[in-house]
This record gives structure tokens, C-alpha cells and sequence, in this order.
């Protein structure tokens, strides 16, 4: 299991934002949180990227743990946060240069080149950042997220805002991911679930109420349950 997420407790000023979630992503799985707004989608994440600690409960990313292995445990990990933080007077290759620096990545100038690639930037990496679209600023954020090779990756939203074809080709990045490493990403798209996902789990008030296999996800299944929270 590359992921493994275990009764995860999380409250602010004694708000209970996630009340005992549990989840699990298996090697080379795309797996779809889905949710309302306010669900505790984008929490989960910053717990399971290490970015804020969870009251209780255990994370498990690769067999590794965050304590006592912090760093061999984030390393494993890629993330795009929900609000892509981008430096946007950087060029592309020089933005993704320094990436690879933080990560330590030995062939750095091969590094920046396989992703550039892998993602369709090679049109627009002599660019600064500032000048791409919403939808090539994405695809620098996932290059960022996979640049150092993890093996889980974590998406919080990555097609909001986007055109529809923006979100058809980020959607296909996505797919061509899983086909190397394990995916966690959130939508409220439904029919990018069914189109990519192995899983689908909903979350709601901050717990699980339900999770689908690949054979069970359907649109129609799915606009009942948000049908069913709503009222």
C-alpha cells in the first residue's frame, strides 16, 4: 500500500474539521476525494503532505512514517496545493531549475528536461511563468510535484478554473501519472472521477460516508449521493 491513512482527527478552536478518516491508496491507483466545500478535503491533504499535523491518528506513505522520518517520508511524496504557489517572475526552466536544487537532484539539467517534457512545457519553457495561461501554470506545478520521482502524488484540485480543454489535458496528465505512481487528488468534477479514478471516496462534515470501487463509479452514483448531502 503506498498510501495508508488511519482514523486522522483534526479540529481548530475546538471545531472538529475531520472526525476519524481512514483511506488507503494502492501502487500505481488513482484514487478521487470528492466533497463539498468545507468537507475537509484540502486539510486531509496538508496532514497527509506533512504541511500540518493531525491531533491523532497515523500516516503511512511508502512504510514510512512523519516521526521520526520526516524527510525520507515527505520524500516520497509531490504535491500541488490547491492554489498553485508559483514564483511567477521566474522562466519556467529556471523556476524548475531551482526545484531540483531544494530536492538535491544529482543531474539536474536532465531532471528539468525530462519533466519540461513529460508535461508538454517544452513550448513554453523559455517563458517567464507570469506570461503562461492558468492552464500551462498547472502543468508547471505538476512538474514541480514530480520533478524529484515521488511515488505518491497529492492534487488538490487541479483542473479548478480551468477551460475544457485545459481540463481534458491536465485530466490526461493525471492518467499518465498513475500509470508510474499512486495519485490522491480532489475534484468536484464528477466526470473526471469515472474517467480516471480506480476509486472514488466522498467525504462530508469531515468523515468518510462513502468509497467506490472502479466497477461502482458511475455519474449517475454519484450525483445521487451529493443529492443525498444536500438534503
Amino acid at each position: 500500500m503506498s498510501l495508508k491513512v488511519e482514523n486522522i482527527f483534526k479540529s481548530y478552536d475546538k471545531k472538529s474539521v475531520l472526525k476519524g478518516v481512514s483511506l488507503s491508496v494502492g501502487s500505481n491507483e488513482i484514487v478521487g476525494l470528492l466533497g463539498p466545500n468545507g468537507a475537509g478535503k484540502s486539510t486531509l491533504m496538508k496532514i497527509i503532505t506533512g504541511y500540518i499535523i493531525q491531533d491523532s491518528g497515523t500516516l503511512e506513505v511508502c512504510g514510512e512514517t512523519i516521526f521520526p522520518n520526516a524527510i525520507d517520508y515527505k520524500r516520497n511524496i509531490g504535491y500541488l496545493p490547491e492554489h498553485n504557489p508559483l514564483y511567477l517572475d521566474m522562466f519556467v526552466k529556471e523556476y524548475l531549475t531551482h526545484i531540483a536544487e531544494l530536492y538535491m537532484i544529482e543531474n539536474k539539467k536532465e531532471a528539468v528536461a525530462e519533466v519540461i517534457e513529460k508535461t508538454g512545457l517544452t513550448s513554453e519553457s523559455h517563458k517567464i511563468i507570469r506570461q503562461l495561461s492558468k492552464g500551462y501554470r498547472q502543468r508547471v506545478g505538476l512538474a514541480q510535484a514530480i520533478i524529484h520521482k515521488p511515488k505518491v502524488l497529492i492534487l488538490d484540485e487541479p483542473t479548478t478554473g480551468l477551460d475544457p480543454n485545459q481540463i481534458f489535458e491536465i485530466r490526461q496528465l493525471i492518467a499518465d501519472f498513475g500509470k508510474e505512481r499512486s495519485v490522491l487528488f480532489s475534484t468536484h468534477i464528477l466526470q473526471e472521477v469515472e474517467a480516471i479514478c480506480q476509486k472514488a471516496v466522498l467525504i462530508n462534515n469531515g468523515s468518510i460516508i462513502l468509497s467506490l470501487e472502479e466497477n461502482e463509479i458511475t455519474i449517475e452514483r454519484l450525483e445521487n449521493e451529493f443529492l443525498s448531502i444536500k438534503n
